[in-house]
C-alpha cells in the first residue's frame, strides 16, 4: 500500500496532530542554538494551517525521565516557531487531559498549539495504551513528520496510531523516505503501514 501524504487528506476544520522532532540543542539560558529541525518541519506545519486544520504539534525534548522539568520545557521552541511562522504558537500546559482537550476544541482553523514535552509522562516511552488513547483523543488526523523518531515504538509514534482513523505522513517524512533512507520495520508500523495495511 502506498503511504498517504497530507495533501491527500481533507484537513479543513480537523484537529490535526503532527508528531514533529523538536529535540533541538539549547544553551544554558534555554535559547535554541540550532533550529534546523524546526525549519525542516515548516512545510508540513504551514500546509496544514493553510488548509484550515487546527495544528496540534507534539514532540519530546531531552530526557526529563518522566517528570516535569522546566529545563526541558518546549516554551523556547514555541517562541522560536512563532518567530519563524510569524504567527502565534500557543504552548499547552501539558500534552493530555481535559483542559488540553478544551483548549483544542476552542482553536480556530489554521491556529497552532504546541503540546508540552511528551516525555514529562513516563507512559510516552513505555508506549502505554491509556496514554496512547489520551493522545489519540485530541485529534481527527494523525501526521508523522518526525523521521528521526520513526524507529521508536513510543505512544506518540506507534501507540496512538491504533486509535486514530486517519493516518498520514508529512512532507519531511516522505522526503526522507524518497532520499533512499527507506523505512525500517519498526518505522513501517508507526502509522499502521504494515500492521493494518492502511498506509500512513
Amino acid at each position: 500500500m502506498p503511504i498517504r501524504t497530507i495533501d491527500e487528506i481533507e484537513l479543513k476544520g480537523k484537529r490535526v496532530f503532527i508528531r514533529v522532532d523538536f529535540n533541538v540543542p539549547q544553551d544554558e539560558k534555554n535559547n535554541v542554538t540550532d533550529d534546523t529541525r524546526i525549519l525542516l518541519s515548516l512545510p508540513t506545519i504551514r500546509f496544514v494551517s493553510e488548509a484550515g486544520g487546527k495544528v496540534i504539534l507534539a514532540s519530546h525534548l531531552g530526557r526529563p525521565k518522566g517528570k516535569k522539568d522546566p529545563k526541558f520545557s518546549l516554551a523556547p521552541i514555541a517562541e522560536r516557531l512563532s518567530q519563524l511562522l510569524e504567527k502565534k504558537v500557543a504552548l499547552a500546559m501539558d500534552c493530555i487531559g481535559e483542559d488540553i482537550q478544551k483548549q483544542i476544541w476552542g482553536m480556530k482553523e489554521g491556529e497552532f498549539l504546541l503540546l508540552e514535552n511528551l516525555r514529562f509522562h513516563p507512559e510516552e516511552e513505555k508506549n502505554e495504551e491509556a496514554f496512547s488513547k489520551a493522545l489519540a483523543s485530541l485529534c481527527d488526523v494523525y501526521v508523522n513528520d518526525a523521521f528521526g523518531t520513526a524507529h521508536r515504538a513510543h505512544a506518540s509514534t506507534e501507540g496512538m496510531t491504533r486509535f486514530v482513523k486517519v493516518l498520514t505522513a508529512g512532507f519531511l517524512m516522505i522526503k526522507e523516505i524518497k532520499s533512499g533512507e527507506g523505512l525500517s520495520e519498526p518505522a513501517k508500523t508507526l502509522c499502521g503501514h504494515s500492521r493494518r495495511g492502511k498506509g500512513f
